[in-house]
């Protein structure tokens, strides 16, 4: 859990940006939309393999030919 000490004289706006940049750093935020709802091992399966698909035909594209 990220915590964040206000230093003297710090406006609010930037230890609000540091905190948010250290929710990012630690992946809270990725975390909490992947737990938003649940996904069946199989259907997790089906994203994980066409997420792969997806990886997969783009390297192709970048590739040199």
């Amino acid at each position: 859990m990220p915590v964040i000490k206000v230093r003297d004289n710090e406006p609010f706006e930037i230890a609000m940006k540091r905190f948010k940049k250290q929710c990012e750093k630690a992946g809270i935020l990725s975390e909490l939309k992947r737990r938003e709802y649940y996904d069946k091992p199989s259907i997790r399966k089906k994203k994980k393999a066409a997420a792969a698909r997806k990886r997969a035909l783009k390297k192709m594209r970048r590739a040199p030919r």
